[in-house]
């Protein structure tokens, strides 16, 4: 009979697995439906389609379409709705939701507060907006009975000038739900290096942070990220596979900047469906997940962009599953690493580990090795 550690899980198993995610964005994770209901509550009359599905299959197709131009539309589309109170307020618990329902029991979402300013609210009104929805969106994840905790990551724009702003409006809500800080945006002539006054004031604060790096710019983004800026995780951080050499003989060689990585655990906040489309990896079989995970790197699974993927954390596991024959504890030991990463204290990080991932992970395996038990039985029985 085959080991349960070699099981593969299928589709229902992953969905009910606990997971973890920390590279998830608000603006691109909203309902299609729940666009068009705010598009029309607030006037809006840009969407390019107005029935819900088809609006779905818009997103993705523009996401998929190698054009960076259609790309950014969809955020433009999204953000627009998102102005006021109530629309962020529905955003937010509404992703609480759909989260839970996949099986995530923590998250960090990021958003940038500066892109929600367009109809008057003040930054901290929008962070306000975006926590109350948090926290609703995870009292109605426990009514259905599902379990969630929400943490927020304030995002600043690489291209913008608000980023000390931004760190300064995260460390006054760090007790409120905002669990850390992010730049995004374009790398390519945005280097994380011009935002260092935001950085060295985190660092002064005790706060933590995450930087986009290493998803289209690669390795010179990853090295100021992590030696200029001091980045504690890397968002994507997917080029790092350009320092790692592997041989005609299957052997492989890291350079500096891997190895460091590799032997300071930096997380990975790698995003498969997503760096597909951003062209970061031609296919689940050829990206670097493959090997960073063989190679014991902090990788982590996450998102991105639910709506523009069309993708789920269910989804991208049964990807990696299906590709690269990753069973219960692969799952396990990429949700542990993630929970490891999060932004949040020590000891709510181990209960969460102890209390919540590790029991969810046992409790599959059982699950699948009490049916593999009855199916043994019942053939036993037939043959006799």
């Amino acid at each position: 009979m085959m080991s349960p550690t070699l099981h593969v899980p299928g589709q229902d198993q992953i969905r009910r697995a606990p997971k973890v995610l920390l590279h998830d964005h608000l603006d691109g994770g909203l309902r299609p439906g729940t666009i068009v209901d705010l598009a029309l509550a607030s006037g809006y009359d840009g969407l390019p389609e107005t029935e819900p599905d088809k609006l779905g299959i818009w997103f993705r197709e523009a996401a998929d379409s190698g054009s960076l131009e259609r790309y950014l539309e969809t955020f433009a589309h999204t953000c627009a709705v998102m102005q006021t109170r109530e629309a962020l307020f529905r955003v937010a618990a509404e992703c609480a939701e759909d989260l839970a329902a996949d099986g995530v029991v923590y998250a960090e979402v990021r958003y940038a507060p500066e892109q929600h300013l367009e109809a008057g609210l003040t930054l901290e009104e929008v962070v306000e907006a975006v926590n109350e929805g948090f926290r609703e969106g995870e009292r109605r994840a426990r009514r259905d009975g599902h379990r969630i905790r929400m943490g927020a990551l304030l995002t600043a724009m690489r291209h913008a000038a608000r980023s000390l702003e931004i760190a300064e409006l995260a460390n006054r809500y760090r007790d409120q739900g905002v669990v850390g800080f992010d730049i995004a945006g374009a790398e390519a002539g945005f280097p994380p290096t011009r935002h260092l006054d935001a950085f060295e004031y985190l660092k002064r604060e005790n706060n933590h942070f995450t930087i986009h790096a290493g998803e289209a710019f690669g390795l010179p983004s990853i090295w100021q990220a992590l030696q200029w800026c001091g980045a504690d995780r890397l968002g994507h951080g997917v080029r790092i596979i350009d320092d790692i050499e592997v041989t005609e003989d299957g052997g492989v060689k890291l350079g500096r900047l891997a190895s460091y990585v590799r032997d300071k655990r930096i997380p990975l906040e790698l995003c498969p469906t997503s760096n597909l489309q951003t062209g970061a990896a031609a296919s689940y079989a050829e990206h670097p997940i493959g090997l960073l995970r063989k190679l014991y790197f902090r990788v982590t699974v996450n998102t991105d962009n639910r709506l523009m993927s069309g993708t789920s954390m269910s989804r991208e596991f049964e990807k990696l599953t299906e590709t690269f024959g990753y069973t219960l504890d692969d799952m396990q030991w990429f949700t542990v690493n993630a929970m490891k990463s999060a932004f949040i204290p020590f000891d709510e990080r181990l209960a969460m580990i102890n209390d919540v991932i590790k029991p969810g992970y046992a409790e599959l395996k059982s699950e699948w090795l009490f049916e593999q038990t009855a199916t043994t039985s019942v053939s036993s029985t037939s043959e006799d």
